[in-house]
């Protein structure tokens, strides 16, 4: 490779990756720019060195993209949250279906080329559309900050506005870091390993409900900083205390409690009403979740006679969507907090043919079937690392007529389709714009098993 570290050079912008960073060729050697866009002529310096690719900063830009726009975000290239909001949103779709094409050449599951990958769905105002926000706690010259750690290191950028999240949590998280503060409570510090790490704040699109957890890795008291909090924003209904010890990069530990108010947030999607406990998973971007739903019931098409199993169920959003349109639906999810909430809203919402249980998917599914059920149709909502190898070999086990995969990492559900390809015709891709001015997007899957 005739490329060094410092080395400043010409390139010539030709795709953009996976990140949303410009991809070029120096010598026939890959070379990836964050911050360039497709068409652009940049000048930059290599930051590091690879085997089959090297990695550069974007210095100059001598031929701008059309397509290039000035960001709003006055922290955009600090924080790192967003990668691409230099580029207009329209051009954002067209990237986001570029990166299924782009997954889907690496991995190159049976007769990919053939894939219908429909334009992506966008939104019609693309900001403030977070109704969750997990920021960072840290204290600096004795004031505590919240806000995201830049990437790619544990410096935190301290967060007054973001464009992409709702400006009702935006205005919580400000507050809550000036009252611990104000109350001396102690905050998270990885030489101390002590006090509140993290705050998760979320809020529900359709009644406005908030919920709060605080993240700490020793007992703390809260109870002037809530007085005074929910006083300022009657809307927070649910405060809850995570318990979070270990010096791992997740960001809960097992153990949650609710220290004030009511157990869960109401929220709806697609016409029906749900209970969300603080730690349930449910989508980031409520008003495109309609969407996403809304596409996955059209995808799996029933006819009503199915019995439908809801794999990563959560609280049962998506399940709810296809209950009253199906014989039956059975659900399962690992945090059984998630599964009590299901059952809840199942029963409040009048379903009596819905079933939901606690545990992995690849262990309840195979119990079921010895047990002599059958599933006609499948829901499958993964988390980012895609489908659990042993589930994977237990739908291809049993291979339920219809299938949905609904994903949030392009790259796994590419990897995922190669053997479920095998089994089933991929009808066609349909692409989300979950999370605008970012490298991601949501795909819904639609699988009909091969006769």
């Amino acid at each position: 490779m005739n490329l060094r570290v410092k080395q400043k050079i010409p390139l010539k912008i030709k795709r953009m990756g996976i990140n949303g960073e410009g991809i070029g060729f120096f010598k026939k050697t890959l070379v990836f720019v964050p911050g360039a866009l497709k068409g652009e002529d940049v000048f930059c310096q290599i930051t590091a060195v690879k085997r089959n690719f090297a990695e550069a900063r974007l210095l100059e830009i001598n031929k701008v993209s059309k397509f290039r726009v000035e960001p709003a975000c006055d922290i955009y290239e600090a924080c790192g949250g967003c990668q691409i909001m230099h580029l207009r949103y329209d051009k954002q779709l067209d990237f986001k279906a570029d990166l299924l094409r782009q997954a889907l050449k690496k991995y190159q599951p049976a007769s990919f080329e053939e894939y219908d990958i429909r334009p992506t769905l966008g939104m019609p105002e693309p900001r403030y559309y977070r109704g969750k926000l997990q920021f960072q706690t840290r204290s600096f010259k004795g004031k505590v900050q919240a806000g995201l750690y830049a990437e790619g290191s544990h410096r935190l950028v301290a967060i007054k506005e973001c464009l992409v999240q709702d400006q009702t949590t935006q205005a919580i998280i400000i507050q809550v870091a000036d009252l611990l503060t104000k109350h001396q409570i102690p905050i998270y510090d990885e030489r101390k390993i002590q006090g509140v790490r993290t705050v998760m704040v979320r809020r529900a699109r359709e009644t406005g409900q908030v919920q709060l957890i605080f993240v700490t890795s020793r007992q703390v008291n809260l109870t002037g900083l809530i007085k005074e909090l929910v006083a300022e924003f009657p809307a927070i209904v649910t405060v809850a205390l995570n318990h979070h010890k270990s010096k791992s990069s997740e960001i809960y530990g097992e153990k949650t409690e609710i220290i004030w108010g009511q157990e869960s947030i109401r929220e709806s999607v697609l016409g029906y009403e749900f209970d969300l406990s603080p730690r349930a998973f449910y989508q980031l971007n409520p008003e495109q979740t309609e969407v996403l739903y809304g596409e996955a019931v059209k995808a799996l098409d029933l006819d009503g006679s199915e019995h439908l199993i809801d794999a990563y169920c959560g609280v049962g959003t998506i399940g709810f969507a296809f209950a009253g349109k199906v014989q039956s639906v059975r659900g399962m999810d690992i945090i059984p907090e998630a599964i009590e909430d299901a059952k809840k809203n199942a029963a409040r919402l009048g379903f009596e043919n819905t079933y939901y249980e606690a545990g992995k998917a690849e262990e309840i599914i195979p119990k079921w079937y010895a047990q002599g059920y059958r599933a006609d149709a499948l829901v499958v909502d993964p988390p980012r690392t895609g489908l659990d190898d042993r589930l994977l070999e237990t739908i291809l086990k049993y291979q339920p007529a219809k299938m949905v995969y609904v994903s949030c990492n392009v790259s796994t559900l590419a990897r995922d389709l190669v053997k479920l390809a095998k089994v089933y015709k991929v009808d066609y891709i349909q692409s989300v714009d979950m999370f605008p001015h970012t490298a991601r997007t949501e795909a819904v899957v639609k699988l009909v098993r091969r006769s």
